[in-house]
């Protein structure tokens, strides 16, 4: 009865270890960059490249804006004490509110950078998960992991080039 016991006490383990190796087996599962895959879309290549022109006068203004501040401030140095204390405040003055104006700019086109890329990103995200639904099913896969979320993968589990190809057949850039 001791020996059943403990017969039973290796064997019942063994079993069960078996039984979820065969159910692994079974599986088929295949990892994404889903970041790496949505950044790499001839579409997200070319909303990239149109925001770039669309806010490049903007920052051009921004940089003239800095050259123009670095004159004020070379011609304090090299005027201190050859102009007059008024003539020294008024350009004091007229750095200052010019460094606020940068300020604001920056920001402001910060933000509507941000927002328009996240609007991009969120839209071809969405994209980007149906497409890996769809080679999910093409490719007989149960699961599909994010990279950042797998410790250790071999890469012919990886199907990120995958999804990006697939992606762009299915939202060619117009």
């Amino acid at each position: 009865m001791v020996v059943f016991r403990a017969i039973r006490s290796l064997v019942l383990p063994a079993l069960l270890l078996a039984g979820a190796s065969i159910a692994s087996a079974q599986m088929k599962v295949a990892i994404i960059n889903l970041q790496k895959a949505v950044l790499d879309t001839a579409e997200l290549t070319k909303a990239q490249k149109d925001l770039e022109a669309k806010f490049k006068p903007r920052q051009n203004q921004m940089e003239a804006i800095q050259k123009e501040l670095q004159t004020i401030q070379t011609q304090l140095q090299t005027m201190a004490g050859k102009l007059t204390p008024a003539a020294e405040q008024e350009l004091t003055i007229k750095g200052q509110r010019r460094q606020r104006e940068l300020q604001r700019m920056t920001e402001d086109l910060q933000g509507d950078v941000d927002r328009e890329r996240q609007d991009v990103l969120g839209r071809s995200a969405k994209r980007m998960e149906d497409v890996v639904k769809k080679v999910s099913e093409a490719g007989g896969y149960d699961v599909v992991i994010d990279v950042t979320n797998a410790v250790f993968f071999k890469p012919a589990l990886e199907i990120t080039k995958t999804a990006t190809v697939e992606y762009d057949k299915a939202y060619p850039v117009k």
